[in-house]
């Protein structure tokens, strides 16, 4: 009977009624043990009418079987598993162990919890789904995962998604993501009415201190007001705690059963999955036979079929926490041994609750259950797995090797932390050679990609010189990771010593891909120093043979700098179509480590052509994933490019919020580079607002950071941008100096990029009727890059020379092109700027208005994108993490704001 929950039962029905319209809803319902929160739950599926309804309940015993949950919750809808896109099938049947191999291998996070996503979808769309989860911080923590995946991403299909959690909880801080709504006890007046609808009327002073005992807790009241004698020990007034209590009351009242029953009582607390499970141990512990019936006479447990359901979680909570320790264990062994051989999660935890000295068969069997689940993508239960094993651990030679598998899942888990110190102590354990080196390398992959800079750089040197001599391959490979980490630091002098220490082991070499990967390495490191031409070279020459498409890199810890490496280059033409058709690989396939990574190097890179609004999308998605898995680096360089965008369209409090957010967390991970992005971000935003004092002085700290630092690299520098300002602040000489120093750089790097900004920054300072070379080279140069910003700022700034010099006529066709590439890019400031120089040829044209498209958001330019390339409508939401009907929902967004109804309309608005 509900009684008192008018405004819990009034969420809820808006939650139902929500889903049932395609308006998608998530609710948390938290609170106490005893609250009422089953019975609200119970109270949903009542009002679920012709919803289908997806169950689960969260059991203790199960937390250690890997998708144990999500099994029970999605049994129902299995067979629309077809109807979801392939790869998010293959993860899913994996996980949960529904198929034969089916060439998926340790699915990520994200997968798993896509794939839920897609199926849920899919079932809505023949009836509206309701999904209830009782007791969800008691579920596994892979089915956890993956439905607090999915519930976030849920927007427009006709789910709604309620789950209750006990407050404070472990496994509760998971469901913090999501809309919460506390429960709490119940007044005074319906404290009377539930009392009195389940053991007659109660006097009002009882009544009173009963409520003020349980603090309206309707388990409290119920438990509590059947007692006849007085509350012991405390005066009426004084505040009890519940579950204390409630404790005392359930332990009083199994303090009644035989001693035979309160065994057989513990060994169902230890594992209630099986009745005929409890019986068979209690034979083993020496009882004649289990006697479960006084529990049920009690009104303990009850059976249901072959499980043993308890009458409430704090029972269980009790019989079991009342336990003497020894007694516990002894119940665990019995269960262990007669569980099936082939349930081998559940007859991992039972040996391993058993155990209480080393014991090498258990933790055998520990590594084999933690192997299956990693197969399965249920990481940190493999964890978990092999962090008990090593504890178990009676031959110290294998110490080290399950201290590093439990280190290794923990990050494929993203927890992070949890990792490194794992890592840690698999290093303390002195493992061989090169199981040391290959720790090394994957605390340094963890470290770099969390934040802590200086540590990757620090654990990748030291590892790699201990292992130089045996292994020359482990070294490079561990020194080409350090590189890339310099270069995230600006540290060129660390990067051209890893470089010698690379070349000096690359002649004693025997992997071609490893020689790959440490020229390229090399590459970068002679760049960063000032040695670009020949750098570029390298980089330029291992890198069209290290990505390819159809080929992503097998390995998730050198990923980062195949794919750096990749997008250093700047060229236009077919090469660079290759490297982005293999990103794209990439992305679609990423770990849980990599996607935040992948999806900053596509916005960088898109932010170099003309597709800024691809960039900012992938940028905000980037933040949005970093944020989830803790990728505190990814999360740090992401917010401080798409300051860097927002900046050049003119978008202030956009870019100063992020910048702030960026300049606080590089500062703390040692990102040197993300910080001089913020303040290249700023120098832009206060140039395109006209205040050019304050452009130079964020201008004047990032080059006297850059000279600071030593890095050499011209594609750092905001010089060219720096010399305008110069100009227009009426400061010649400094405009000269700049110029020359950074086409220096310029020049010996190289690349076109460079020079035809040097040759821009040249034109601008040159004497008027010096300039026009200046400029037409630069706009050559310009034409074998793809970065149309770079080149409508050559045309403007040679227009101006143009109309300066009173040649109206030729300034009015590259102004016009500058203003037109401006408004396409979204350009707000510069596109002004165009426009008044325009007019000031005489130009009476209006700048062309923003393309429609710009009036897309990031989430709607990306599903547009995707539709427009030719991906139907589940295969956009799969490489989005979007159900179907989301991308139907933006989709019609797309066709509104672009007035259009075909794809074929789409794909030439979007790609032609």
């Amino acid at each position: 009977m509900l009684v008192g929950r008018e405004p819990e039962q009034r969420a809820i029905s808006s939650l139902l009624a929500g889903a049932r319209v395609g308006d998608s809803r998530a609710l948390v319902l938290t609170g106490e043990p005893g609250i009422g929160k089953s019975a609200l739950l119970a109270e949903a599926e009542r009002l679920a009418d012709r919803m289908l309804v997806l169950r689960a309940q969260g059991i203790e015993s199960e937390q250690a079987v890997p998708f144990a949950a999500l099994l029970q919750l999605l049994r129902p809808v299995l067979p629309l598993l077809d109807h979801v896109p392939a790869p998010q099938a293959d993860a899913l049947s994996t996980a949960l162990l529904l198929r034969g191999p089916t060439g998926v291998v340790e699915p990520s996070r994200f997968a798993v919890g896509a794939a839920t996503l897609s199926l849920l979808s899919r079932a809505a769309e023949d009836t509206p789904v309701a999904v209830l989860v009782d007791d969800a911080h008691l579920l596994d923590s892979p089915s956890a995962d993956a439905l607090v995946f999915a519930a976030r991403r849920l927007v427009t299909d006709p789910v709604a998604v309620l789950v209750t959690v006990r407050s404070g909880e472990p496994g509760s801080e998971l469901w913090d993501t999501l809309p919460t709504l506390a429960v709490g006890g119940l007044g005074l007046d319906a404290s009377g009415e539930l009392l009195r609808a389940a053991i007659g009327a109660v006097a009002p002073d009882r009544l009173e201190r009963l409520h003020r005992a349980t603090a309206g807790n309707p388990l409290g009241l119920l438990e509590l007001g059947r007692q006849t004698e007085p509350f012991p020990g405390s005066p009426p007034e004084s505040p009890v705690a519940v579950s204390e209590q409630l404790t005392r009351s359930f332990l009083g009242r199994a303090g009644g059963l035989s001693a035979d029953a309160a065994t057989t009582l513990l060994v169902a607390a230890a594992d209630s999955t099986s009745a005929a499970t409890v019986h068979q141990a209690c034979l083993r512990l020496g009882l004649p036979s289990a006697r479960l019936s006084e529990a049920v006479d009690e009104g303990l447990v009850r059976l249901e079929g072959d499980r043993v359901v308890f009458h409430h979680p704090l029972v269980r909570s009790a019989v079991y926490g009342a336990a003497p320790p020894e007694e516990r264990r002894a119940v665990h062994r019995a269960i262990a041994a007669v569980v099936p051989a082939d349930e081998a999660d559940r007859l991992a935890w039972h040996l391993s609750s058993g155990a209480t000295a080393p014991d090498e068969s258990t933790a055998a069997v520990l590594d084999t259950v933690a192997s299956a689940s990693a197969r399965r993508g249920a990481h940190a239960l493999a964890s978990a797995a092999h962090e008990r094993a090593a504890g178990l651990t009676g031959d110290l030679r294998l110490l080290p090797v399950r201290l590093a598998a439990a280190g290794e899942s923990a990050w494929l888990a993203g927890r992070t932390e949890q990792a490194v110190a794992l890592l840690g102590r698999a290093l303390e354990a002195q493992p061989e050679p090169r199981l040391r080196s290959h720790v090394h390398e994957v605390r340094g992959a963890v470290e770099s990609r969390t934040g802590s800079l200086g540590a990757a750089r620090d654990t990748l040197v030291a590892a790699a010189e201990a292992i130089a001599e045996s292994d020359p391959d482990a070294a490079i490979r561990l020194f080409a990771n350090a590189v890339h980490v310099a270069f995230y630091m600006a540290d060129p002098r660390t990067a051209t010593w890893l470089c010698r220490e690379i070349d000096r082991l690359l002649a004693s070499s025997t992997d071609p891909g490893t020689s790959l990967l440490g020229s390229m390495a090399c590459g970068m490191a002679m760049v960063l120093d000032g040695d670009g031409a020949a750098g570029i070279e390298r980089v330029r020459a291992a890198t069209y043979r290290l990505v390819v498409p159809g080929e992503a890199p097998a390995d998730r810890f050198r990923l980062p700098l195949h794919v750096q490496g990749a997008l250093w280059l700047r060229d236009a033409g077919p090469h660079r179509a290759v490297l982005l058709e293999a990103v794209d690989l990439l992305r679609e396939e990423a770990a849980l480590g990599s996607l935040p990574y992948l999806l900053m190097q596509i916005a960088r890179d898109g932010a170099a052509s003309d597709r800024w609004d691809d960039a900012e999308a992938a940028y905000l998605e980037s933040i949005r994933l970093a944020r989830e898995t803790g990728q505190q680096t990814d999360l740090a360089a992401s917010l401080a490019g798409v300051a860097c965008l927002q900046a050049r369209k003119g978008r202030g409090d956009d870019c100063l919020t992020n910048a702030a957010a960026a300049e606080e967390l590089c500062a703390a991970s040692q990102l040197r580079l993300g910080s001089f992005w913020v303040m290249f971000a700023r120098g832009d935003l206060a140039a395109g607002r006209g205040d050019l004092e304050e452009a130079a002085r964020h201008y004047e700290a990032l080059e006297s950071a850059l000279a600071a630092s030593g890095l050499a690299d011209p594609d750092q520098s905001c010089a060219p941008e720096l010399v305008e300002v110069y100009v227009h602040l009426g400061r010649p000489a400094d405009a000269a100096r700049t110029t020359s120093s950074f086409a220096e750089k310029a020049t010996a790097k190289g690349q076109a990029w460079a020079l035809a900004r040097a040759a821009r920054a040249r034109g601008v300072c040159a004497d008027d009727g010096d300039a026009g070379p200046h400029f037409r080279r630069a706009l050559a140069l310009h034409a074998a890059t793809p970065d149309r910003y770079e080149t409508a700022r050559t045309e403007l700034a040679l227009g101006s020379w143009l109309r300066r010099s009173r040649r109206r006529t030729e300034a009015r066709p590259v102004l016009r092109s500058a203003l037109d590439t401006f408004a396409e890019l979204g350009a707000r400031p510069w596109a002004d700027r165009a426009e008044q120089e325009l007019r000031a040829t005489g130009e009476t044209a209006r700048p062309r208005s923003a393309p429609s498209t710009a009036e897309l958001t990031p989430q709607e330019r990306q599903v547009a994108q995707l539709l427009a390339r030719g991906r139907t409508t589940r295969e956009a939401a799969a490489a989005l993490f979007l159900s179907p009907k989301t991308v139907e929902y933006h989709l019609r967004h797309v066709y509104q704001k672009l007035d259009i109804r075909t794809r074929a309309e789409l794909t030439g608005q979007l790609l032609d």
